[in-house]
């Protein structure tokens, strides 16, 4: 029995310690999505983004344009036009369609890897930037909200560094005060800084008319 009490008292000095331990245990979230494109840096890097998708968005717009006015064409000269003129509008629309959707996938990839480029780079700084104001301010623990992954159902205002780790990073951008270090902790990913969409959905070929019937 007394080793049954011993057992017990132990227990509850271990319960005791660790709610203590937790107590003790600042915690913060931070929503990264909105710190990276909130930040100095961030905004520049998207600019420079749009700026830089602008030419090829413009090009595949000319193109779908384009496509949509030999569709129009084909419609509208059902009944006016040759088989041989429909044919060769059929054609041209395959042709022209299966080049545009080419260089919308060329145009996302590229602008997916510039993308990562630059999150690799501001999640670096960011990560010190965090690493450094959690050290400072005595946290344990930092959530980032912005993934879907991050089990919190609720975090009060009161908890969220966002504001402060876009302006600690601000501060510090260009003075080299945080830059990342070797090993650093692992950063959920982010959405990307995406501007606006660069392509609009692929075209499907125009449908094939049904062949003359020669009587």
């Amino acid at each position: 029995m007394r080793t049954y009490a011993i057992g017990l008292s132990v227990l509850a000095l271990a319960a005791s310690t660790l709610t203590q331990a937790q107590t003790n245990s600042k915690v913060g979230v931070i929503n990264i999505q909105s710190a990276l494109v909130s930040t100095k840096d961030g905004q520049k890097a998207a600019g420079e983004l749009e700026s830089k998708s602008q030419p090829k968005r413009k090009t595949i717009e000319a193109k779908q344009s384009d496509i949509n006015g030999l569709k129009d064409q084909l419609q509208k000269g059902q009944n006016a036009l040759s088989e041989t003129a429909k044919t060769q509008l059929i054609r041209d629309i395959d042709v022209k369609t299966k080049s545009l959707n080419r260089d919308m996938e060329d145009a996302q990839a590229e602008l997916d890897a510039d993308q990562q480029k630059v999150l690799q780079e501001l999640g670096g700084r960011m990560m010190a930037v965090i690493d450094k104001y959690a050290k400072d301010n005595g946290y344990t623990l930092i959530l980032d909200v912005s993934s879907p992954q991050t089990p919190v159902l609720f975090a009060s205002n009161t908890i969220d560094i966002t504001k402060d780790i876009i302006d600690l990073y601000d501060k510090n951008a260009g003075t080299g005060a945080a830059t990342p270090t070797a090993t650093k902790p692992a950063m959920s990913n982010p959405a990307p800084m995406r501007p606006a969409p660069v392509t609009p959905r692929p075209v499907t070929p125009a449908p094939q008319p049904k062949p003359a019937v020669v009587k």
